[in-house]
């Protein structure tokens, strides 16, 4: 899950940018609780395999981060990646994107062993 300073996203103050902050386990080891990222709306099309902020149409009001696994319904199928949690398409059903994820900006990477997301 995530959290932001809006209930809906729309375009703001950063234009198409906007931060959320990882909470929950389900992200892990790629993200973890705590950390922050900065998300893209619009732009070019979803990717599988890309990290989106999503909502799942059964749960409109949870915002999430997860991996974009495959379309499906004019939407996506949605995915953690710890394999442990299931709060995702499998538990939910079919997610709208939101935006992609951009890059983590806290806390801040190492220049050696850094992954980006």
């Amino acid at each position: 899950m995530v959290s932001t300073g809006r209930t809906a996203p729309g375009v703001g103050p950063l234009g198409p940018l906007f931060a959320v902050l990882v909470t929950g386990p389900s992200m892990a080891p790629t993200l973890r609780h705590g950390d922050a990222l900065l998300v893209r709306r619009g732009g070019r099309a979803v990717r599988a395999g890309e990290l989106v902020v999503a909502t799942f149409r059964s749960r409109p009001e949870l915002l999430v981060v997860k991996r974009a696994v495959r379309p499906l319904d004019d939407g996506w199928w949605v995915r953690g990646d710890n394999e442990l949690v299931t709060d995702d398409s499998r538990r939910y059903g079919v997610a709208d994107v939101l935006g992609r994820v951009l890059v983590r900006y806290w806390p801040r990477p190492r220049w050696f062993g850094y992954r980006p997301v």
